[in-house]
C-alpha cells in the first residue's frame, strides 16, 4: 500500500512538471527582433561588397551610393534567418521606390541550398554568394543573421544581430534618415 502511494505521488509530480513545462514552452513568444549591436565598423566607410547573385548577374555596393542599403548575412540552415526572411522581403518591397535597397549575402552555405531557400521564401531582393567568406570576414560576421545598415554616404550606421522585424527595419531607416 505504501509503495503504491509513493509511486502515485511520484507519477503525479512528474505529470505536473511535464504539464507546467509544456505550458511554458507553448506560451513563449519567438524572438523576432534583433539586438542593436556595437561594431568596429560603425561610422566608417562600409567595406566593399561585390559578387555574383544567386541565379546569375553581378551586384556591387558601389552602384548604390546615395541609397540606404541593408546588408543581411543569412544562410538556409539558420533558424532565425527563416523567421526574418518574410520580413526582409516585405521591407524590400515597400521600400523599392524610396532609394532603399536590401542585399543578402549568403553565409557559409551552398549555392543550391541558398537558391532553394530564396525561392521558397519569395525573396524580392538579390543575394550574392560569398565564397570563402571574404565579405563576411571584412564585416566581422561570426554567424547569421546579421544585418548592417549603410547610409547614403556609404558609412555603416547600424548593426543588428538576430532576426529583424519589419517594424525594426522601419525604425532603423527612420533613424538613419533623420
Amino acid at each position: 500500500m505504501r509503495r503504491r502511494r509513493t509511486v502515485l505521488i511520484s507519477s503525479l509530480t512528474a505529470l505536473v512538471v511535464i504539464v507546467a513545462f509544456s505550458i511554458f514552452l507553448g506560451t513563449r513568444q519567438p524572438v523576432t527582433s534583433a539586438t542593436d549591436a556595437q561594431s568596429p565598423l560603425l561610422g566608417k566607410v562600409a567595406p566593399r561588397i561585390s559578387g555574383t547573385e544567386l541565379g546569375g548577374g553581378t551586384w556591387s555596393l558601389s552602384k548604390y551610393r546615395g541609397h540606404v542599403v541593408f546588408v543581411n548575412f543569412w544562410a538556409s540552415w539558420c533558424g532565425p534567418c527563416k523567421v526574418e526572411a518574410p520580413n526582409l522581403t516585405t521591407f524590400a518591397f515597400t521600400q523599392r521606390h524610396h532609394d532603399v535597397n536590401v542585399i543578402g549575402v549568403v553565409f557559409d552555405d551552398t549555392v543550391g541550398a541558398a537558391t532553394s531557400f530564396s525561392h521558397y521564401y519569395g525573396s524580392l531582393y538579390p543575394s550574392i554568394v560569398d565564397p570563402g567568406g571574404a565579405i563576411a570576414n571584412s564585416y566581422g560576421v561570426e554567424s547569421p543573421p546579421t544585418t548592417f545598415v549603410i547610409n547614403a554616404k556609404g558609412r555603416v550606421v547600424a548593426t543588428l544581430l538576430g532576426a529583424v522585424s519589419v517594424a525594426q527595419l522601419n525604425a532603423v531607416l527612420k533613424r538613419v534618415r533623420s
